[in-house]
C-alpha cells in the first residue's frame, strides 16, 4: 500500500535534487505547418489524389534521449527549428512533386523525406510525423 504523506511522495516520486543527479529520458515534439500541393501519380486510376490537389500539412518532429542535467533540457526547441527550416523552405507553398525525392509524394514518402534530410543534423529525431489532414497522418521512425 502506497502512504499518501508528503514525505513518503517525494521518496516514491523523486524531488527536484534527485531529477538533477539521476537523468531521465523525454520525448520533445516541435510541430510545423506548411501549404503544398501535390498528386499522387502512383495512386490508382480514378483516385482523387491523382489530380492536382493541396494539402495545409503539419509536421511534427519527435526527439528523444536524456536531459541534460546542465541545460535541464534535452535540445532548445529553437535549434530544432533552426535544423528544420531550410528544408521546411523547399516544401512550403511549393508543388512537392517538384522536389528531388518527392516526385510521388504520399505521405509515407514525405515523412521518410523529411527523416533523411533532418536526422544526420538532429541525432536526437526519433520520429517524424506527416499530417495531410486533421484525421490522416503517417509516423515514421527511420
Amino acid at each position: 500500500m502506497v502512504e499518501t504523506s508528503s514525505d513518503s511522495f517525494a521518496v516514491e516520486c523523486g524531488t527536484d535534487s534527485d531529477t538533477e543527479s539521476v537523468g531521465h529520458r523525454v520525448r520533445l515534439v516541435r510541430a510545423f505547418t506548411f501549404e503544398a500541393a501535390h498528386r499522387l501519380p502512383g495512386a490508382p486510376p480514378g483516385h482523387k489524389c491523382r489530380r492536382l490537389h493541396g494539402h495545409s500539412f503539419r509536421v511534427e518532429l519527435v526527439c528523444e534521449g536524456e536531459v541534460d542535467p546542465e541545460t535541464g533540457w534535452l535540445i532548445d526547441f529553437g535549434e530544432i527549428k533552426s535544423v528544420f527550416d531550410p528544408f521546411l523552405d523547399q516544401l512550403d507553398h511549393r508543388y512537392l512533386n517538384d522536389v528531388p525525392g518527392l516526385e510521388n509524394p504520399t505521405a509515407e514518402r514525405l515523412a521518410q523525406w523529411i527523416w533523411r534530410q533532418v536526422k544526420p543534423v538532429l541525432p536526437a529525431l526519433a520520429t517524424v510525423v506527416v499530417s495531410e489532414t486533421c484525421t490522416a497522418r503517417c509516423e515514421y521512425s527511420g
